[in-house]
């Protein structure tokens, strides 16, 4: 019996994303399928992460189905994949926007205040930090640490670094992505 028939009576996660989207799955399985995976579960974990990875990249997130189609596949108990999952900030298991606003708020960053701008980007947006605005256009979150701590305070949208942002920028940063 796999992990994916012991769990939800034989369906692959609750929320059925591998199923509606049939593309995507065959997509990651062929990412898979060319890993060398055997039977010890041990080697198995060291491709794990990398998985995850693409996983996203494919599907956007990580959802219920996805993690157990992911832990079948490796030979992985779905604990491990969800332990890896909720511990790495990157990884989340819930839809994002298409433009993924992230404060850097590690020790540089938040002296130099980012706490005031995540308070500007949640008024103005009209989400909390961790939610994603109802059209799915974004998501707001916070990093512990960039690494460019000399433009600090830092956000990053997507892959581009905005650094020494003030409050007054917020607007613009959010107007670019447009």
């Amino acid at each position: 019996m796999t992990q994916e028939s012991s769990c939800c009576n034989g369906a692959i996660g609750s929320d059925n994303v591998l199923n509606m989207y049939p593309e995507k799955r065959k997509l990651l399985k062929e990412y898979i399928d060319v890993l060398p995976i055997g039977d010890d579960r041990n080697f198995n974990k060291g491709f794990l992460i990398q998985t995850l990875h693409k996983a996203q990249e494919i599907y956007g997130f990580l959802p219920e189905s996805v993690q157990l189609f992911v832990a079948d596949q490796l030979k992985l108990h779905v604990s491990a994949v969800y332990g890896v999952i909720s511990f790495y900030s990157y990884f989340t298991d819930k839809p994002t926007g298409k433009y993924k606003i992230n404060i850097c708020t590690g020790t540089a960053c938040f002296v130099r205040g980012a706490g005031r701008l995540v308070e500007e980007f949640e008024r103005y947006l009209g989400i909390k930090e961790g939610e994603t605005t109802e059209d799915k256009k974004f998501s707001l979150g916070g990093l512990r640490c960039v690494g460019a701590c000399s433009l600090a305070p830092v956000v990053m949208v997507n892959d581009k670094v905005y650094g020494k942002v003030t409050t007054k920028m917020v607007p613009e940063i959010i107007n670019d992505c447009e």
